[in-house]
């Protein structure tokens, strides 16, 4: 029974880090947190690094700090399992965002899924906005209806 319930507290866990990533997003990236995310919008990169690389610092503190108080002579419990899910949504973020979106990485930079045409498209819906102000799809995993429409007509045509 405690495999189920750590499993499930893992996958929670990560679902819940898209709604933790949507509104620190958009209510701290956008708002007091600009400082440090603006360079994320910027057209052109001077560097490989940006400011903005320091939120994947920020939000793996919590992650590390519930897999290190979560496991004691052997024994994981249920804060290893939440870290974990912390954790692998950071690695998600990592490969999805900066690797298959943002191509710090020249891997995969083509697609006919539906549901990554559509996540791209989102993602640069919100890059359309070089400013703090009238910014729009703040998520990252979850991609509005309207976009995966969008990317399924596109594949059939």
């Amino acid at each position: 029974m405690h495999y189920f319930i750590n499993g499930l507290a893992m996958l929670a866990s990560f679902a819940l880090m898209e709604f933790t990533a949507w509104f620190a997003h958009k209510y701290v990236m956008h708002t007091f947190g600009w400082v440090l995310h603006k360079d994320h919008h910027l057209k052109d990169h001077d560097s490989t690094f940006e400011l903005n690389d320091l939120y994947f610092s920020i939000f793996a503190i919590p992650g590390i700090l519930l897999i290190f108080y979560g496991y004691n002579d052997g024994l994981f419990d249920v804060r290893f399992w939440i870290g974990m899910g912390i954790t692998l949504y950071g690695f998600a973020y990592l490969f999805v965002h900066d690797v298959f979106i943002h191509q710090r990485i020249k891997i995969f930079t083509r697609t006919d899924n539906v549901y990554f045409a559509a996540m791209r498209k989102a993602h640069k819906v919100h890059h359309k906005h070089l400013g703090k102000e009238d910014g729009e799809c703040f998520g990252f995993l979850w991609v509005p209806r309207k976009y995966i429409e969008e990317a399924r007509k596109r594949k059939m045509s």
